[in-house]
């Protein structure tokens, strides 16, 4: 799906298999060190030397960095899911670090789709997100279980 579409998507409109791309983000070391500075202050974040000392061998971005991003993304049109992305649940894996110079993006399949029982008005998708960078490398995974919200028409069958 073209990641600079607007359209929003209800449960019913999603199908396994479904893929969304999004826009890239280009991160440098100042985006990183701000982040670490604020929320994960280790020195492998913050500063080159003790970084490149440390088991990255130089300086990393935060794990919750890049999941901060990889939000940004999938709000920004990267999983255009009606009602927003309401977590209910989720696993997230850094398979390599996210370095200076890296440009992100975020590709996305739907895994799952499960119509609640209950509430007729919704279901979960399981959406499998990899961050990857400008080679294609992974930098993260996550696999999140989301509320959608069926259509008007459906909610009422």
């Amino acid at each position: 799906m073209d990641s600079q579409k607007r359209e929003h998507l209800f449960l019913d409109d999603l199908h396994v298999g479904q893929t969304f791309t999004s826009a890239s983000h280009r991160l440098d070391a100042e985006q990183i060190k701000r982040f670490a500075a604020e929320f994960d202050p280790q020195l492998f974040h913050l500063d080159d030397e003790a970084a490149a000392r440390s088991l990255f061998a130089g300086l990393a971005a935060s794990g919750w960095h890049t999941a901060a991003l990889t939000m940004r993304m999938l709000v920004n049109g990267g999983a255009p899911i009606a009602g927003g992305l309401v977590g209910a649940g989720a696993e997230i894996a850094w398979p390599k670090p996210t370095r200076p110079g890296d440009e992100l993006h975020v590709v996305s399949e739907v895994m799952e789709i499960i119509p609640s029982r209950s509430k007729p008005d919704r279901g979960i998708v399981v959406l499998r997100s990899e961050t990857r960078n400008q080679r294609g490398e992974v930098v993260q995974v996550l696999t999140s279980k989301l509320v959608v919200p069926r259509g008007q028409s459906s909610a009422k069958r």
